[in-house]
């Protein structure tokens, strides 16, 4: 009942008084995120209704067609964290360069955001998100520059996402575990549902675009042709595949359930490393599986010790289940085998058919 369950802030109070690290400037900016996000839900949540489904006739930096939505979700996200005090800056899918909120010595914290993952589905009433990223800001005395931005994944202070579907959920992590938050519209408050998600190591279930098959690397082409092959291949299982083309619909079925999601590096693009952004797509949803206990990776090492090079900088992703993740980066390595050419790699026309219980190890 709801009268047991914690709301946010109380959940935010109550690790203060649990960890002496929990700084209490920091539970302004993940309440404003909060307030965001459920503005955003309530104009979702009117769709048609409201006018706000269809193209905005405008693109983004990333040279992206804008929905009406995914300008509605960036200027609301903008406005509730330019006022909540302790944010510097902001970056955005949306924006080409930060939008610097303050620059007062107390506010010492930077946010990058998504405003409106899976955006293409919208029309479709197909389940979108937001997600965020929250940072230190540098030290005050002189002003916030774009490469403050630039930090490791390892080194967010907090990271979340909101799901906006048949309910909509907040799933958040201040580096305690992932905790869920499911909002309840009658009262709008985010209660806590959800303690201490938690990945399974191991699952039976991969997401990817199998559309592109014919432009990923071999290792992906590898585990994909595996799992596909079932229970008559060489893992000895069959595998369930599934695909929403919404980051955060995926990463949230990961998280409650385990499977693994893969969107690789490929050469569809050459001139790209990957398709999903780093900074404010990979680095958040990567600290919030690793901190459930699985592995977030870019398909070779860990996501989150990626040093970003650049504000919009897309890379490989794959995260989910440790095993499964752990096998594919195996398989990166082993692509160094001299005997991996195109007459005789596991693809080329002399494959070698290795014993089924090679796999299952």
């Amino acid at each position: 009942m709801i009268r047991h369950r914690l709301t946010l802030a109380q959940f935010l109070a109550e690790e203060r008084r649990l960890r002496s690290d929990a700084p209490a400037s920091l539970d302004g900016v993940i309440l404003a995120l909060a307030l965001a996000c459920k503005s955003v839900s309530d104009k979702i949540a009117f769709g048609a209704l409201a006018d706000v489904l269809g193209g905005a006739d405008s693109v983004n930096v990333q040279g992206e067609a804008q929905q009406k939505l995914d300008v509605i979700a960036n200027d609301t996200f903008v406005h509730c964290l330019q006022r909540c005090g302790n944010v510097r800056a902001m970056a955005s899918e949306e924006f080409d360069a930060p939008v610097f909120a303050r620059e007062e010595a107390d506010a010492e914290y930077l946010v990058a955001f998504d405003p409106l993952d899976g955006s293409s589905n919208i029309d479709v009433n197909v389940s979108v998100g937001s997600i965020f990223s929250v940072l230190r800001a540098p030290d005050a005395g002189r002003p916030t520059r774009v490469e403050d931005f630039l930090q490791c994944g390892g080194q967010q202070l907090a990271a979340g996402y909101a799901i906006y579907g048949p309910s909509t959920m907040l799933v958040l992590s201040i580096g305690n575990g992932v905790h869920g938050f499911t909002l309840e519209p009658r009262i709008g408050e985010f209660l806590l549902t959800h303690r201490d998600l938690r990945v399974p190591p191991a699952a039976r279930e991969f997401a990817i675009n199998a559309s592109n098959h014919r432009f990923w690397e071999a290792p992906v082409r590898r585990y994909v042709d595996e799992c596909v092959a079932g229970r008559a291949g060489m893992r000895g299982e069959d595998f369930n595949m599934r695909w929403i083309a919404s980051l955060v619909a995926d990463a949230h079925r990961v998280l409650t359930r385990g499977g693994v999601f893969l969107y690789p590096r490929d050469s569809k693009d050459p001139a790209q490393p990957g398709r999903l952004r780093l900074l404010y797509e990979c680095n958040p949803v990567g600290f919030l599986i690793e901190q459930a206990g699985g592995r977030a990776s870019t398909g070779a090492g860990p996501v989150l010790a990626v040093q970003p090079a650049s504000l919009h900088e897309r890379i490989g992703f794959v995260f989910g289940s440790r095993e499964e993740v752990e096998r594919i980066e195996r398989y990166h390595r082993e692509t160094a085998d001299p005997l991996d050419t195109p007459l005789f790699s596991r693809r080329g026309l002399f494959r070698d058919a290795a014993p089924a219980v090679e796999a299952r190890q």
